[in-house]
């Protein structure tokens, strides 16, 4: 047998590491990503735009198109998108417009976020604007319907136990575009107030497309609206966006009255509250979910009517939820194996570590048995798509995602309950109807009242500010908290900009991460290795083969 020469032996340990280099290369080491694409509503659009931002750094990329959530399920049902967003469902026909509004696609929905509908505003009083301005929903309804037209009206006055505002007019701004927003609102008024909302829009129901008339202005987008009332031509509009856009934009929004006789404002808190009333389609009153029985276009859809009457002094009555729209079927014409994953695995972190981001940004976190109801719905872009399972997509099973999920919402065990609407802190005393709005009473210094945000005030005895519930409000010595505008409080949000956060994706399993290492280890060896055998096999060329 011919012995084997070190140039041989060289160029053998080269083949075999490229070889070994090329077969891992071609196995499953780490899930495939592309890019996804989605559009729909403007209402959740600043938490979705987060989690886009938070994943990106993970190899994961999407983009959203926040084009109103009548337009985003026109997209999806087109094959124009991967997934919508949309407040409200599919209609099939609109009440109003008569438009069509359906999907021949195959789709789920799945709950991504909470959230409460504001009312944000703008009227200045001696240059300083206003920030604690209390609303009925029976008020609400006649300023939207072009009941009352000017903020000295007796109504608002009673609102605000007896403080007028002076003579302005009062211009609404509505969507100019289809709206979950609007539709959620005008459903809110259908059902509370319907003598007022069915005389002005000539039908009964919601509708997507305001109906606008008078004074009123329309602007196309959350981001629209509050451009427009917070424009520096805006003094005495009144607009309404979920609450993240004013927050944002550091602008007042109104304290709505609710069934409880509380004015207050869509904190996480009070829509956590007030959603604890929800009823949602598959879901018992132990919060157990199955979409067994259901047409799938109904499947956890929620009901709010509860949700408007409930009487708890806390909840915000114009609270709901935002909902993903997916594809279901295993062989939908524009989901790949690597679509498919890449929407599972954002997903996956929206339902998981993206709720803590809720609160912050103006949204209220999903509790655990949407979590986990949506969770089950993920499984149909793979394992359990209609037609068949999808080769190539890796799911993790729902309850192994909840452990880990850092959700405020959560009680461990028991699927019914919500956290954070446990601890939920009570309104102010100001805050109910009969006393004086919270900013107009003088309170003697060193007095100490339960929730609201931290307000300081001068130790002489000074105004209680208008500031959202969450925190003590403390009068002492110091300065008044966050002052703005003359010195009015006002509320306030800090970091709101959308930041790219390194995070870890379901796709990067630990097997994943060990083949890839491992990968790298090799390829670190042929590169060190190479040039020193072929250094030797040219040095040993010059004297033969090696015995």
């Amino acid at each position: 047998m011919r012995p084997l020469s070190f140039k041989r032996a060289g160029s053998l340990l080269l083949a075999s590491v490229i070889f070994l280099v090329l077969a891992l290369r071609s196995g499953p080491a780490m899930a495939e990503y592309a890019v996804i694409e989605g559009s729909g509503s403007t209402w959740a659009y600043t938490i979705v735009e987060q989690w886009i931002a938070d994943v990106s750094k993970s190899g994961l990329q999407a983009t959203f198109n926040n084009n109103g959530s009548s337009q985003g399920r026109k997209d999806f049902a087109n094959y124009v998108t991967d997934f919508g967003d949309s407040d409200i469902p599919y209609q099939g026909v609109d009440p109003v417009t008569h438009q069509q509004d359906s999907s021949v696609r195959p789709y789920a929905y799945l709950p991504v976020v909470a959230g409460g509908t504001a009312f944000t505003y703008q009227i200045k009083v001696g240059g300083k604007k206003v920030e604690n301005l209390r609303l009925s929903g029976q008020t609400l309804t006649k300023i939207f319907t072009n009941k009352i037209t000017n903020w000295n009206d007796p109504a608002i006055t009673k609102d605000n136990n007896g403080h007028a505002l002076p003579s302005l007019p009062i211009t609404p701004v509505v969507r100019s575009d289809g709206s979950g927003a609007t539709a959620q609102f005008t459903l809110w008024m259908d059902k509370q107030y319907p003598s007022l909302w069915r005389a002005y829009n000539g039908a009964a129901g919601l509708t997507s497309l305001y109906p606008r008339k008078g004074r009123q202005i329309a602007a196309s987008g959350d981001d629209g609206i509050m451009n427009t009332v917070s424009s520096a031509s805006g003094n005495g509009t009144i607009g309404y966006a979920e609450y993240s856009y004013p927050l944002n934009a550091h602008f007042p929004v109104v304290y709505v009255e609710n069934a409880a006789g509380y004015y207050v404002q869509p904190t996480q808190y009070n829509v956590a509250v007030a959603l604890t009333k929800a009823k949602i389609v598959g879901c018992d009153a132990n919060g157990n979910c199955s979409p067994s029985g259901l047409a799938p276009n109904t499947y956890l859809n929620q009901n709010l009517d509860g949700v408007y009457t409930y009487n708890d002094p806390r909840a915000y009555p114009v609270s709901s939820y935002s909902y993903m729209i997916i594809p279901t079927s295993s062989t939908d014409r524009k989901m790949t194996p690597a679509k498919r994953q890449t929407l599972a695995d954002f997903l996956t972190y929206s339902l998981c570590g993206g709720q803590a981001k809720a609160g912050p940004y103006g949204y209220s976190p999903l509790p655990l048995n949407l979590v986990k109801a949506a969770f089950g719905q993920v499984q149909k872009l793979g394992p359990q798509a209609e037609g068949g399972a999808v080769s190539g997509v890796k799911i993790s099973d729902p309850s192994t995602n909840l452990a880990s999920c850092d959700n405020p919402t959560f009680v461990k065990g028991n699927l019914a309950a919500n956290h954070l609407a446990d601890v939920a802190p009570q309104p102010l005393a100001c805050q109910k109807a009969g006393a004086d709005p919270c900013g107009t009473a003088v309170v003697p210094p060193g007095t100490t009242t339960k929730a609201g945000s931290t307000a300081v005030v001068p130790a002489g005895g000074a105004t209680v500010a208008a500031v959202p519930t969450g925190t003590d409000a403390v009068v002492g010595g110091g300065t008044a908290a966050a002052p703005v505008d003359g010195g009015t409080t006002q509320l306030t949000s800090a970091g709101l900009t959308a930041t790219a956060n390194a995070i870890e994706l379901p796709a990067r399993r630990s097997g994943d991460d060990n083949a890839f290492g491992f990968l790298s280890l090799v390829e670190l060896l042929a590169v060190v290795l190479t040039p020193g055998v072929f250094a030797a096999v040219r040095r040993r060329s010059k004297k033969g083969t090696l015995q």
